[in-house]
């Protein structure tokens, strides 16, 4: 795979990379996995609202649960 960056991008990326002494790729990779993970939390969040048979509390029974 080829990733395009932009020059600003790229500019950040060498600075992180030589004050930290880790390759580029190590940033990209970590990047992307963080970025994944969210994305994966956004889409199984807007599963989970439009899924009409999710449980749901009031917040009565929230705070309850919490102890707040």
């Amino acid at each position: 795979m080829v990733i395009q960056l932009n020059s600003e991008i790229e500019q950040k990326l060498n600075q992180i990379s030589s004050i930290t002494h880790k390759p580029k790729d190590y940033f990209v990779l970590e990047a992307l996995k963080n970025y994944l993970e969210d994305i994966t939390d956004v889409i199984e969040a807007k599963q989970r609202v439009n899924d009409r048979n999710r449980e749901t509390l009031s917040l009565d029974e929230l705070k309850r649960e919490l102890n707040v």
